[in-house]
């Protein structure tokens, strides 16, 4: 039979363990609000520094900052771009053409073509949207290219060949641009992103011997296992640009 002192220790036992298994799930949503709310701050000064880089003088940048908005709604209406956050919740690396889900959709300003990235680099754009959830086509699928650019300004396709998650491929580089291990690659104007995001680094190259040409292998700025939260970007611009585009083609018809 047990004794009085051996009850007490087991129930102390029984309630230490479920003091901390209540404490781990405190934690947990804790640090899941920590993130959320990391995220959120990160688009908020991502929001600034697009104010400083919308203004041709150090002097107006610094008397924006000084004036800016803490909240991002009112942030943005001093630049081109609206960063919006997302949490990833389904992700596939697996496919020829990968689709990611996020909890954001047309309710939350969410449109189809929107630009989006993860804190390090490009992820892809937007192609479906419901009311709550949004669908973006990675840039790990076959049938999207990516402008990129080199540090000299040298332009050129990214592609990812539907293998490896972690490496794209810089296509048909000229034999006389010099290029370095761990040079950078960023996007161009050209593209659906923003200019000069880091799109990966280079981490091999290679001649194609019927073109004389170079094929940089990029270890991609994001790393799509573990993509948890992303920022979709409005371009304030693009449809202004879209329709003058779209009457220069009907014009040289």
């Amino acid at each position: 039979m047990m004794q009085g002192v051996d009850i007490m220790s087991s129930a102390n036992a029984l309630s230490g363990k479920a003091y901390q298994k209540q404490q781990d799930v405190v934690y947990y949503f804790g640090l899941k609000r920590m993130n959320d709310s990391l995220l959120i701050e990160n688009a908020r000064l991502r929001n600034v520094l697009a104010i400083v880089n919308s203004y041709d003088t150090l002097t107006d940048s610094m008397a924006r900052l000084a004036s800016a908005p803490t909240d991002t709604t009112e942030a943005i209406k001093y630049n081109d771009y609206i960063f919006r956050t997302a949490r990833v919740i389904n992700n596939s690396v697996a496919s020829g053409n990968n689709y990611i889900t996020i909890n954001r959709g047309s309710k939350d300003g969410i449109r189809k073509g929107m630009a989006v990235l993860s804190g390090t680099g490009v992820v892809g754009r937007v192609e479906y949207v419901s009311t709550h959830y949004a669908s973006v086509l990675s840039i790990l699928s076959v049938k999207q290219k990516i402008s990129g650019k080199l540090k000299d300004g040298t332009f050129s396709p990214v592609i990812w060949e539907g293998d490896n998650p972690d490496i794209l491929h810089m296509e048909n580089v000229p034999q006389q641009i010099k290029i370095h291990k761990h040079d950078s690659v960023f996007t161009t104007s050209y593209s659906f992103f923003p200019s000069d995001i880091l799109i990966g680094t280079v981490w091999k190259i290679s001649k194609a011997s019927k073109n004389n040409m170079q094929t940089l292998h990029l270890k991609s700025a994001t790393n799509f296992r573990n993509l948890q939260y992303v920022y979709v970007i409005e371009n304030k611009m693009a449809e202004e640009r879209r329709q003058l585009e779209d009457s220069t083609k009907m014009n040289r018809k």
